[in-house]
């Protein structure tokens, strides 16, 4: 790319100094701002930045922004979508009102979802559907009479940043250890064992100890809430589909709900569909978002049994007392039912197998390097555990030096490219990413 002309550098820097001086970042400080590097555009698979000099680069993405971008950027389905959806209407309030877009999205999410989720419930976020999942199970309780007030989940967990997702989030080890004494205290089992098929004695003394905690509380407990087969940003930890069956038993032993939070799972990104069916037995109550627009808009849905809606309907209320403003918006319903289709006409499982066998095989070399305690992948997620906290401005500026956006957090350096990266860029993104580690940890 071309040096930026003088005049193009002093808008950068001007862009910055304002960005600095009064746009709050994610999980920043207002005192000590970081030095972002500006987007000027995307297109496929690429990003073109400018670093904080003002020159200009073009980098892979391998977060697929925060997790959400399936296809990319600039994907034609979508844009055209969009364009049609904005010549009707771009939004009507949901409050006594229907439109097909929100109707479609229900009805194709029906199709998809694991047997027996019929109701659909739409979200503006992520967090807001846990908000609204958690919702749910409380007041099937109370309108059966049975005021549990109570969740039951696994530590190394993250379900969000608003008030009730925090509660369920990893209390010690999470990033908001500081809400505590604040937020509702749940019950929290011990994290499961590593792995797809981790050690049978290790396996055996989770269940033991989870048993025990589960019937200590099971009077209180109203669901049992994960992250199935992968956690997220708790940890980026892989663990057993036994284990998520010895929690969907134990609900049912003691008359609680599941819900799985599938948010950073669903959609392929562990290989299935969706990452809860590596078990037999399906959730009450299932959380959608991130790439459910394909990362064009915020969009989020919840979905339950009949048994569930039937049951929270019987209450008090009459009805789940949830009602966000955005609720069931037309244009991101609209480029979400676009992306479920366009995620339906392609391979989408052969691609994320060869995204998979990309990943383990670039990345197995950080294995080698002394600041590395274990490489995992798992569909298309790839994971560098650290033994130290990560060195994030430094990762970062050395995987843009070679040509990829990374951004990494605690002491994971990790990857969940678009589907749509082809070997090569794959190929950039592992080792960008081995690279970076052993200049900034050795």
């Amino acid at each position: 790319m071309p040096a930026p002309k003088p005049d193009d550098t002093t808008a950068h820097e001007a862009l910055l100094a304002f960005d600095r001086a009064h746009v709050w970042h994610p999980y920043s400080s207002a005192l000590s701002p970081q030095d972002p590097y500006v987007v000027e555009s995307a297109d496929g698979v690429r990003l073109r930045v400018r670093d904080r000099d003002g020159t200009p680069r073009e980098v892979v993405d391998a977060m697929s922004s925060w997790w959400c971008a399936l296809h990319g950027y600039r994907v034609p389905e979508l844009d055209a979508a969009a364009r049609a959806q904005l010549g009707r209407m771009s939004h009507v309030m949901f409050g006594g009102l229907t439109h097909e877009p929100a109707v479609g999205l229900a009805r194709r999410l029906v199709d998809l979802a694991p047997d027996g989720l019929e109701h659909v419930f739409l979200a503006d976020s992520g967090s807001v559907s846990v908000e609204v999942a958690m919702k749910m199970a409380l007041q099937w309780h109370l309108a059966a009479g049975r005021p549990r007030t109570r969740f039951l989940t696994v530590r190394g967990g993250y379900h969000g940043d608003t008030l009730n997702p925090m509660s369920v989030t990893d209390p010690v080890g999470g990033m908001h250890a500081l809400f505590r004494g604040i937020l509702p205290e749940h019950v929290f089992a011990p994290r499961p064992p590593s792995g797809l098929d981790p050690d049978g004695a290790a396996l055996a003394a989770w269940e033991r100890e989870t048993r025990a905690l589960f019937a200590a509380h099971a009077h209180e407990v109203a669901g049992v809430i994960v992250e199935p087969v992968l956690q997220g940003a708790g940890g980026m930890h892989v663990w057993a589909p036994a284990a998520l069956t010895v929690l969907h038993d134990l609900a049912r032993e003691h008359g609680a709900l599941v819900i799985h939070d599938e948010i950073a799972t669903g959609f392929h990104r562990t290989g299935p569909l969706w990452a809860g069916q590596r078990v037999d037995t399906p959730p009450d109550i299932l959380t959608v978002g991130k790439a459910l627009t394909g990362g064009y808009l915020t969009l989020a849905a919840v979905l339950c049994t009949r048994e569930v809606a039937e049951g929270v309907s019987r209450g008090a209320a009459g009805g789940l007392m949830h009602g966000p403003t955005f609720m069931g918006n037309p244009l991101a319903c609209a480029v979400a039912s676009a992306n479920l289709d366009l995620l339906a006409s392609r391979d989408t499982p052969a691609e994320v197998a060869r995204i998979e066998a990309g990943l383990r095989e670039g990345l197995s070399a950080a294995a080698e390097l002394a600041s590395v305690t274990e490489v995992r992948t798992l569909g298309a997620v790839g994971v560098i555990e650290l033994r130290e906290p990560v060195r994030v401005a430094e990762v970062t500026a050395a995987a843009v030096a070679r040509g990829v956006w990374v951004r990494p957090f605690r002491n994971l350096v990790y990857t969940m490219p678009p589907y749509v990266t082809d070997d090569a860029d794959l190929a950039t993104i592992t080792s960008a990413l081995v690279e970076a580690v052993a200049s900034a940890h050795g």
